[in-house]
């Protein structure tokens, strides 16, 4: 075996080093990441060696304050090769790049794995939200939560735990979504509740959601119907009345379709049906006190206690007015009293009455004012059958209009009365039953028919009036104190195309013949044609007697002037 000189020996030492620099330079690819060792640290660089024939230089703003002042020679680190010789043949490393490469192998290892990931919401933008998860994430509007979320900027600032649905490392986009967790969440929320679900059993929830008709409570990731009527035994407006969406409750579950998956549950079923003992508790004739908690247009429904109401019907709110509104009466909130006048377990109804904790004024109407007695009020109000006059508080009388007048036909009580005027009555009839009280203003006087007109008018008689009415049937005249008499159309002597209000006028004068005075009927009837026909006979009777004292008169003249020939012969 020959012997080989320390010269080759040299030679083969910077052969080996030589092969070995270039496995090296092959391992060192731009655009990876390596291992280097520090080696140097100055002011504002890092020197790193990473085993390749000169080191390189990491700037110093690409470390953070703490990890500058924490960082010594020998520390190993990731860097990232940018070039590998640049122009001036320095070798370019980035530890930002680095972290950055490395966070993006754990995003897409957490993708490959689905798990999650906490991030931070750092702006609003438009479809959604950004978020910081070590890159800039997007978080569309759509996977925030369940439901969609009505304040969106409140959002900001806030951290969630969030799982990655799409990424590309090269584009730098990444797509995250909360409402995927959510949903996981829920699903196993509900298999859980459901496998413990049973009818009968206490349930803890919250209210998700409230409707006209009832509000829906979160069971644990399943939704239960707590229906309107299920939550009390008394009278439920509106379900927001009792709740607002978030809040705690405690319900029973009534029903489970396991088919459908629908949970009917209940409020008022956890204590006991109140009406059970109402009939026993609140016997028919008994006192009690409410508090009125709604008011209808028929009357004002009266809590007697939670879960038992009664109502008390506007006819049962006041002996003496006529209550058209109970909001006249009471309002919401008010404590009344009231006796309790029917009670229907079955439909439970409870009837009220508040008008019965006094006495009736009508009970004491009679003895108040006898048939007969004359009374004094005011007129409050008129209508085409009479005028109603007040006589006390609650109490009103009826003067009809047949009524108001003996011998004068009144058309409307305006003829003679007004608003608010005083006037005078006599009582004329009491209907307790019906509350009503007949009054009668011709009763102030005499009844002229029984004795004055049949001694004043008789048939044949000449009379003289004026015109107070024209109707289609007739023309009514207006005789001495105020007694009025009807020639009627057939009477009034006219021609057969002729019309009465043609003719006749108010207060036309006119002299007619009495051709009945009807003391039962409470009418004189007259005739403006027979007193005509009397007038033109007695022209006729008067034009006869003069004629006849004329032929007379001429017949004694005749005669002596025969007398006085006779003598003259």
């Amino acid at each position: 075996m020959g012997m080989v000189s320390k010269g080759s020996d040299a030679q083969l030492d910077r052969n080996a080093l030589a092969a070995l620099y270039e496995e090296t330079f092959r391992n060192l690819e731009e655009g990876t990441i390596t291992e280097g060792r520090v080696v140097a640290l100055t002011k504002d660089k890092v020197v790193v060696d990473i085993g390749y024939k000169s080191e390189g230089m990491i700037p110093g703003d690409q470390f953070s304050s703490d990890e500058l002042e924490n960082l010594k020679v020998g520390d190993r680190l990731q860097v990232y090769i940018e070039e590998c010789e640049d122009a001036d043949g320095n070798l370019i490393l980035s530890k930002e790049k680095a972290d950055k490469m490395k966070i993006w192998e754990e995003l897409e290892k957490l993708y490959k794995d689905e798990k999650s990931i906490e991030g931070k919401i750092v702006s609003r933008i438009k479809g959604g939200m950004m978020v910081d998860i070590g890159v800039k994430a997007f978080l569309p509007g759509s996977q925030i939560d369940l439901h969609p979320v009505r304040d969106l900027d409140g959002l900001v600032g806030k951290t969630f735990p969030l799982k990655i649905i799409k990424i590309n490392h090269r584009r730098g986009n990444v797509v995250v979504s909360r409402r995927v967790l959510l949903e996981e969440t829920r699903d196993k929320k509900r298999q859980t509740t459901l496998a413990n679900l049973k009818e009968g059993q206490l349930i803890q929830g919250t209210i998700k959601n409230i409707t006209d008709y009832g509000s829906f409570i979160d069971l644990g990731g399943i939704d239960g119907l707590l229906h309107i009527t299920d939550m009390s035994w008394g009278r439920v407006g509106h379900p927001s009345e009792l709740f607002t969406v978030g809040d705690k409750v405690e319900v029973s579950v009534l029903k489970y379709d396991r088919e459908t998956g629908r949970i009917s549950l209940g409020l008022k079923q956890k204590s006991a049906d109140p009406w059970t003992n109402v009939a026993g508790k609140y016997p028919i004739g008994t006192r009690v006190r409410g508090r009125v908690v709604s008011l209808t247009d028929y009357g004002a429904f009266v809590e007697l206690e939670p879960g038992v109401e009664g109502l008390v019907h506007v006819s049962e709110m006041s002996w003496t007015h006529e209550v058209r509104h109970p909001s006249r009466v009471v309002a919401v909130g008010d404590q009344v009293e009231a006796a309790v006048l029917n009670v229907d377990t079955a439909s439970r109804k409870i009837s009220l009455g508040m008008k019965q904790t006094a006495p009736n004024p009508w009970d004491m109407i009679e003895s108040k004012y006898p048939i007969g007695t004359r009374i004094e009020g005011k007129v409050k109000s008129l209508t085409d059958f009479g005028a109603f006059i007040g006589l006390e508080e609650g109490i009103d009388g009826l003067i009809h209009i047949s009524d108001m007048s003996w011998t004068k036909h009144i058309k409307h009580p305006s003829e003679l009365f007004k608003k608010a005027q005083k006037v005078e009555a006599v009582v004329l009839r009491i209907d307790k039953e019906k509350e009503r009280l007949s009054l009668g203003y011709k009763q102030l006087t005499r009844d002229p028919w029984d004795e004055a007109i049949p001694a004043r008018y008789h048939v044949g008689d000449s009379v003289a009036g004026k015109v107070s009415k024209v109707a289609d049937f007739g023309i009514f005249i207006e005789l001495d104190s105020g007694i009025e008499g009807l020639i009627h159309i057939s009477e009034a002597g006219l021609e057969s195309h002729a019309k009465l209000e043609e003719k006749f006028k108010l207060q036309d004068d006119v002299t007619a013949k009495i051709i009945k005075v009807d003391r039962e009927e409470r009418k004189i009837a007259l005739s403006l044609r027979d007193h005509q026909l009397d007038s033109e006979r007695k022209q006729v009777d008067e034009y006869h007697s003069a004629q006849g004292a004329l032929d007379q008169s001429l017949g004694r003249a005749a005669k002596q002037s025969r007398k006085r020939s006779q003598s003259d012969d």
